[in-house]
């Protein structure tokens, strides 16, 4: 009976992993470009150890977004994880529940509570970058989306910040500094 079944391979999903690719390098940039911008960011950046480094990524196998601090300003480190000390590690189970938040069906928030994303690191470090990417998600994408990209939509921004903030990181995440 065994002769007769084949063993059928997972499937690569090569778009939707690269698609998740490109938002973990825009939204890397995008916390890089964040951290210099919004008050809240620097702030939340500011209580981590001097050496932080982080990594947002899929697993098993990738692709990873690597994000730390370098001589006190947050730096957007690349895609690879490895070799570097990390005092946070989220991992999103699989490629499907990384499509779901990175399309924004699904909040951070949801994804944690139906165990989706994997932490290895400080719980603190972790509610801090949570709330970082509240943040850049709220710059980067329109109202519409991002209410349900994030917990709590701010309506209490300042016009200044809520489009001045939005118009440096795009910016600054497209640039690069």
């Amino acid at each position: 009976m065994n002769d007769r079944l084949k063993e059928v391979a997972a499937g690569k999903k090569p778009f939707k992993k690269a698609y998740v690719a490109i938002m973990l390098w825009f939204v890397g940039r995008a916390i890089q470009a964040a951290a210099k911008t919004d008050a809240v960011v620097k702030r939340e950046f500011a209580v981590l150890p001097a050496d932080f480094t982080l990594a947002l990524g899929v697993l098993p196998g990738g692709p990873w977004m690597v994000v730390g601090k370098v001589n006190g300003s947050v730096k957007y480190l690349g895609w690879n994880p490895k070799e570097k000390k990390l005092h946070l590690r989220l991992g999103i189970k699989d490629i499907e529940a990384a499509i779901l938040l990175f399309t924004f069906q699904e909040k951070t928030v949801v994804a944690t509570a139906r165990n989706r994303l994997i932490t290895s690191g400080e719980l603190p470090y972790a509610l801090a970058f949570i709330r970082i990417l509240d943040i850049v998600e709220t710059y980067l994408l329109p109202k519409i989306i991002a209410k349900l990209a994030v917990k709590r939509y701010p309506t209490q921004w300042p016009f200044g910040r809520k489009y001045g903030g939005r118009i440096l990181v795009y910016i600054r995440a497209l640039l690069g500094f």
